[in-house]
Parts: C-alpha cells; structure tokens; sequence
C-alpha cells in the first residue's frame, strides 16, 4: 500500500517536472522569434496608405487662353523601407522594427516616415518676411516687388507653411549656402523666373553683394538688341562656390527656328525632345528643378509662332493636337528623358515643381477678371488630405527619380497674395492673378525645396 503511493507521488512529480521543462522550452523559443499577431502583420504591409482626393478653393474650369487654368497636384504620404546590416544595435527611433540573429550580426528592419511637405497650413509669423521687397533691387524685378507699388496692404507677407507631420527648418541665407555648394538650375516659364529671383533674395537676405559674380556667358545666356531681356541668369558666390541660374524655357520643349534666314519665321516645338540648353548643360547640375504649365494654350503657339512637332515632322495626331494632350505628352517626354539621364550624374536631384495656381474671379485676365481680395487665407488655411483632383503633376514622375516638389495645393489658398492691379506706375490696366508679390509665396516653394534637398 505504501509502496503503491509512493509510486504514484513519483509519478505525480515527474509529471510536474515535464510540464516545466517543456514550458521553459516554449517561452525561450518565444523569445527568441518576435510575435507577430495579425494587426502587427497588417501593420508591416501597410507601407503605401491610399491616396485621398481633396477639393481647392476658387476652382476654374480650364481655358486656353494666355493665362490657363492651373493644374491639380498630388500629395503623397509615404513610408521608405531600410535595412540595415550592423554589428551592434542601431539607435532608430521608427514606427516599427525586427530584428533577427544572423551569423554575429543583427539584421534591422525599420519603417522610415517620410514628411509630406504639401500636407499642413499657414500660420503666422511676425518673423517674415525672410527679406525686404524695398531693399532687394539688384536680384528683384521692379514689377514684382509689390512693396514699390501703391498697395498698402502687406499682411499676405506675415505667414510661413507649416507642414503637419514633420518641422519644416528655418530657412538661413548663409547656411543654404555653405550646405549648397554647388550649381542649381530653376529651368521654366515666369513663374520659374519668380522663384529664381525669391531664391537670389532669401540666400542674400535682400542686400546688395558686390562680390557674386554675373557668370550668364558660361551658359550662353545673351540678350539682342531685340530682345526684352536675356533667356537667361547665372550667378555665382565666390565664398562657397554656389552658382544658382534660371534658363527661361516655358514649354521645356526644344524649340527651333523653321527657316534660319527669315526673320517671321515659325518655329517647330519638338513635343518629344527636351530643351536643348538641359541636353548641353545637364552634366553642370548638381540640383534642378523644371516647371511648365502657362504657357500651353492656343493664344501662346500663335503669338510665338509654334508649331506642334513630333519625330522630327509635324504632327499629324489630332488627339495629341489638344493642348492638354500635348502638354502632358511633352512633359512625360521630358522626365522620362532626365531619368534615363540620371544614372550618368549620380550627384543631380532634380524635381518637377506643380503648377503655380491662378486666381481670377468674376471673369478671365481678358474679360474683367480680378483678384482684389487683400484679407489672408479668406477661403482657408489649411490642406488636409493626401491628393489633389487629379494626378497632373504627380503622373509624369511616377516610377521615376525625379521628385514631384509639390506647391500647388498651399499656394491655392493664398489669393490675396497676386500682384493684382498694383503696378509701379499706377495705371489701370489688367490685373495680374497669376504671378505673385515678393516677397511672397514663391519663398515658401523655395523653403520646401530646401527641407527636400
């Protein structure tokens, strides 16, 4: 009888024993391979969120007309997906990380946010403007400088972008330079030009540098007796080695004359070949950013005399005739053009800047439209989702290396910020809702670039 329970006691014991043994053994395996429930799962696939549309103010529908209708951008949120290969723990702070043993090394899975610059709102900011529109005349246009016209109203210049999930950096003239040394190219229409002259001020805060040199030769920008001004402006800071141009190239189209020895000749605009200034120039780039848009409408190919081109002959496809047709068309052209040219010049970021919207209300630049609205922010301040009404800007460098640098969305909030019918002279005439006041809201395209680069 005795000996009976003591041999069941034994064998309640060993039992025991089994059960903790193979206990320790699952919670060390445990350990050692990371739980993934099924939220964790969905969590690690979830790198591309969808893409939301979002509604602008003060809408247009398009015209082709001298002053067309902007297009609409894409906001893109994304997350970028990095491995990294080390000896020793790396110090990351990320949305999520796995780890796994791998011969004495650790191998590191890490989700990297990315900041969505286009997503954010104006706020204000008694600091700007980052320069004075009175004191920088050796870079700014007289036309543009609203503070030399009789407007009185300049609260438009008291707000900065603040963008919604990251800090956008305090843009420093000095400091740009010195981390910049190298040669940025804006190629474009006027509003590119608008931006180069905002870029020239905020890196010389608005003051006169007798020391940066006029280096337009090296890249063949000249000016005829004919001509209203140079197709082109470079400028260099001996202190850091900083060239910073603008090429004027409204369609970013080649464009060449049909008939050399006659001075009304027509010119064909080569719908599939990029200006010939990036082919001879690229090399010299160490940024670029192109930007086109205003420029694609019927009133524009008359008064310049373009005529459509594609494989070297004139075009002959009616659905490819249609501006925004052809515009698109050139414009995929021209990226898929500068990627395939990227592999060559590891060093270049380039960018495709959106379009610069337009605000003319009661009416078009040439039937009474206006832009006379002088209260900031009146239709909102705020750019919420993640994508515009269409995909315009961001379809051209889908797939490619060549960044959207996205503005259309924050500038469409900003009417009040146009040079609308101030001018230096005084006298009526038409308004200008296209182009804006510097300082202005170019700067805040030039602030993005910087925090992108």
């Amino acid at each position: 009888m005795k000996l009976g329970c003591l041999n069941g006691l034994k064998g309640k014991q060993l039992s025991l024993t089994l059960v903790i043994v193979f206990t320790t053994l699952l919670i060390w395996k445990w350990e050692r391979i990371p739980h993934q429930d099924p939220f964790h799962q969905q969590q690690e696939q979830d790198f591309f969120p969808q893409v939301a549309n979002v509604k602008y103010v003060h809408e247009h529908p398009l015209a082709e007309e001298d002053f067309p209708d902007s297009d609409t951008s894409v906001h893109q949120t994304s997350e970028t997906v990095v491995q990294v290969l080390s000896d020793n723990p790396v110090g990351l702070t990320t949305s999520s990380k796995e780890t796994e043993e791998n011969k004495g090394f650790e191998l590191q899975t890490v989700k990297i946010k990315t900041c969505n610059f286009a997503k954010g709102k104006w706020v204000e900011d008694e600091g700007r403007p980052l320069y004075s529109g009175f004191e920088c005349k050796q870079w700014l246009s007289e036309t543009w400088s609203c503070r030399l016209t009789q407007r009185e109203d300049f609260s438009y210049e008291k707000f900065r972008w603040k963008p919604e999930s990251c800090d956008m950096p305090e843009f420093e003239g000095s400091s740009f330079l010195r981390r910049m040394q190298d040669t940025i190219a804006l190629v474009g229409d006027s509003l590119g030009r608008q931006q180069f002259q905002s870029l020239m001020c905020m890196v010389t805060g608005g003051k006169e540098r007798p020391d940066v040199e006029d280096v337009g030769l090296q890249y063949g920008f000249t000016m005829s007796p004919d001509d209203k001004r140079p197709n082109g402006w470079a400028y260099r800071f001996p202190s850091t080695n900083t060239t910073i141009l603008y090429y004027w190239s409204a369609t970013l189209c080649d464009i060449e004359p049909l008939n050399v020895s006659n001075p009304a000749t027509s010119y064909a605009m080569h719908l599939d070949q990029p200006t010939s200034f990036l082919r001879q120039n690229l090399h010299k780039f160490d940024v670029l950013v192109l930007n086109t848009g205003h420029h694609w409408n019927r009133g524009k190919l008359r008064a310049n005399r373009w005529e459509m081109f594609v494989n070297g002959s004139p075009n002959t496809d009616r659905k490819l005739a249609a501006m925004g047709s052809a515009k698109d068309f050139a414009v995929h052209s021209v990226i898929k053009w500068l990627d395939s040219q990227l592999q060559h010049h590891p060093r270049l970021k380039a960018f495709y800047r959106s379009i610069s919207p337009r605000h003319f209300f009661n009416g078009e630049w040439n039937s009474g439209g206006t832009c006379d609205n002088t209260r900031p922010l009146a239709g909102g301040s705020t750019v919420s989702q993640n994508a515009a009404n269409n995909v315009a800007a961001l379809s051209p460098v889908n797939g490619t290396r060549v960044v959207l640098l996205d503005i259309t969305g924050l500038s469409q909030l900003r009417d009040e910020g146009h040079i609308s019918k101030y001018s230096v002279k005084g006298t009526p005439g038409i308004q200008d809702c296209l182009h804006w006041c510097l300082p202005g809201i170019p700067d805040t395209w030039n602030e993005v670039l910087a925090a992108q680069l």
